[in-house]
């Protein structure tokens, strides 16, 4: 009996973990848009940004959150200090600045400063043909974050 309850305890709680988006570069979001035309949602984050990792963790790991991004949008995970290089409209951005070594803040990606930035987090969604339709800025929880994603067209 004990054996079943364990077998029962441990199918429940494989059920039960969290959805998983399918996080990207951007570049390769693009790539996608070209081949199969759908939106981009893009996060825009910062390692030292106490918000952006609660959006992680309580917004971004919801199952009925991260179905909805899986089946409507290219997701996008952008470091806005960081050192990837971004293609957007012909021309590439970077961080000549970036220090790996830097603990804590680093300095801003070219791509970033072309965002206009406001604060992070801050979620970017782009219509299928790139062009920025909506900026959130802050946190959300998932059920606030759907509402505001489901209103655009």
């Amino acid at each position: 009996m004990k054996k079943i309850i364990l077998l029962f305890a441990l199918i429940t709680v494989s059920f039960a973990q969290a959805q998983e988006i399918k996080w990207m570069t951007f570049d390769e979001a693009m790539a996608l848009q070209k081949k199969n035309p759908k939106p981009i949602f893009m996060d825009v984050y910062t390692d030292w940004c106490g918000p952006c990792k609660m959006l992680d963790k309580n917004t971004f790991q919801t199952k009925e959150f991260a179905e909805y991004i899986n089946a409507n949008y290219y997701a996008v995970k952008f470091n806005g200090e960081g050192n990837t290089t971004v293609n957007y409209k012909g021309k590439k951005y970077s961080n000549p600045g970036y220090d790996a070594n830097r603990k804590g803040r680093n300095s801003m990606h070219e791509f970033t400063g072309f965002l206009k930035v406001e604060g992070y987090p801050s979620m970017y969604v782009l219509d299928k043909k790139g062009e920025i339709a909506k900026v959130i800025v802050g946190y959300y929880q998932a059920d606030q974050l759907l509402t505001e994603l489901k209103a655009i067209k």
